[in-house]
């Protein structure tokens, strides 16, 4: 084969392998499309799901779900799923259900307890199993449990020994606060304490603000929510006080709930049953924790509750026994009933675990392409790239690492042939580029162009190995520097 022709050669190989590594793998693309939308429809029926709703809780129920377009109206920055798949669709297609949803066993199953509430879900967390729901993607206010999904969000990118400046933002929020001081200096963990013990919202307002201006911090909350798949969520407040358009489901608060299990500075947060605060020098509170279930149900490890008067009562409920951890999260419920409500749940949750068929799925959180984003003391994932890696589009993030470790085959390629080359004779390597562009005589050699030149091709690969490792840089701790903000934040 000639020189020219081997050549081509090469390059029409490149070019074929590159295209099949853009190219979805049928089988694979079938996997991921299931792991992100959750939509693997169970092999059951729904079995005696017959449960009347009462009265009550009919009339409890909005006139009218919040509409896709409500959704869309948020300002969270991550991607949404592809629009062939639908949301009330995530965790299965039962959890598209406005109604109770339950395959008991047999007749003579303990039934579902009459919860005074419009939504809600038990669900295993060791497992991911979806026991029973009511109306789980209906979209409630979710009061101060939108607390939960802020802090999950905000462990991991804030250093806990840091000092976080208040700001006068912070200080007049109201009502339920720590008394924070404007332009008084707070340690991070005690504003997480607050947050979680006495659902304290001005320090939702100061944690969110650390993270460079409120705007931010609430953009990453929302691309947080994302990530988890918890497509229902729209958040305004980091503190859950009303705001409009602001919703979360029961499904997407199960999500949330799960994850802060698997987040062990939250649950050390979320079990503490005090804690002394100091709003100023010599100026001492105790914070103590809300959420009686702690000490008053066998096996509660933690939850939050959430009450304002458009929302209801709202609850995530926290518990194991014997190994199980189940999450029971509650919205739009009789006000002082939601913790009651829940031991109900739990109590049924425990005694039908391993007994009744699924009736959905939690479904895992989006794949990253950095692990960063959970790391503490790493650089945060801009929003615009978690956008761009967060999956769902129309490639899978598995034809990207592909394409990704082709380019980066080729550039290391032509550095070693770059080298080569250089190592060899000078007229040797013009008879070779000589050849490549006009067969002849020696004598006719012509320099090649310039994106041949052995030179050129080594320092552009150098300059691309380079770049890569500047991306893949990341802190081992953020560099932090308190401020304080002005109130004019939204």
């Amino acid at each position: 084969m000639r020189p020219r022709t081997r050549l081509m050669a090469g390059l029409a190989a490149v070019s074929a392998v590159t295209c099949l590594a853009a190219a979805p793998i049928p089988a694979l693309a079938a996997q991921s499309a299931a792991a992100r939308t959750g939509t693997t429809k169970p092999t059951h029926h729904r079995g005696s799901a017959a449960h009347g709703r009462t009265a009550d809780a009919q009339a409890r129920k909005p006139a009218a779900r919040t509409s896709t377009s409500a959704v869309d109206a948020g300002t969270s920055t991550a991607r949404r799923p592809a629009a062939s798949v639908s949301l009330s669709d995530v965790g299965g297609s039962l959890m598209a259900s406005q109604g109770i949803v339950v395959n008991y066993p047999g007749s003579s199953s303990p039934q579902l307890p009459t919860i005074p509430a419009s939504a809600y879900v038990v669900a295993n967390a060791n497992t991911g199993q979806v026991l029973a729901a009511d109306d789980p993607h209906g979209k409630f206010g979710p009061a101060s449990t939108m607390k939960v999904l802020t802090a999950i969000t905000l462990i991991p990118r804030l250093d806990p020994n840091a000092m976080v400046t208040a700001s006068q933002m912070a200080a007049d929020t109201e009502p339920n606060d720590a008394g924070l001081i404007a332009g008084r200096k707070y340690k991070v963990s005690d504003l997480f304490t607050a947050l979680l013990t006495i659902s304290a919202n001005d320090a939702a307002v100061a944690l969110t603000q650390a993270t460079g201006s409120f705007s931010k911090g609430m953009a990453l909350i929302n691309a947080e929510a994302h990530h988890l798949q918890a497509y229902d969520v729209v958040a305004r407040q980091p503190n859950g006080l009303p705001a409009a358009g602001q919703v979360e489901s029961a499904y997407d608060e199960a999500l949330i709930a799960r994850q802060a299990l698997a987040t062990p500075a939250f649950m050390k947060y979320d079990e503490t049953l005090s804690a002394p605060f100091e709003i100023k020098p010599g100026d001492w509170e105790t914070l103590n924790n809300q959420n009686w279930l702690l000490t008053k149900y066998p096996g509660g490890i933690g939850g939050k509750i959430g009450w304002t008067i458009s929302s209801e009562a709202t609850y995530i409920g926290l518990a194991r026994r014997h190994g199980v951890t189940l999450i029971v999260t509650i919205m739009h419920c009789t006000a002082l009933q939601e913790i009651t409500s829940a031991i109900q749940l739990l109590n049924w949750g425990f005694a039908m675990n391993g007994k009744v068929k699924p009736v959905g799925v939690l479904v895992p959180p989006l794949a990253t392409v950095t692990a960063a984003h959970h790391s503490r003391g790493a650089k945060a994932v801009p929003a615009s790239l978690a956008a761009q890696t967060s999956g769902s589009g129309d490639q899978p993030v598995y034809a990207i690492v592909a394409g990704v470790l082709v380019a980066g085959g080729l550039a290391a390629g032509g550095l070693v042939i770059g080298r080569r080359r250089l190592a060899t004779a000078r007229h040797r390597e013009l008879a070779q580029v000589g050849a490549w562009l006009a067969p002849g005589p020696a004598e006719r050699l012509v320099p090649g162009p310039p994106e041949r030149s052995p030179a050129r091709a080594a320092q552009a690969a150098g300059a691309l190995s380079s770049r890569w490792s500047r991306l893949g840089r990341t802190r081992s701790r953020p560099r932090w520097r308190s401020r304080r903000l002005a109130s004019s934040w939204t």
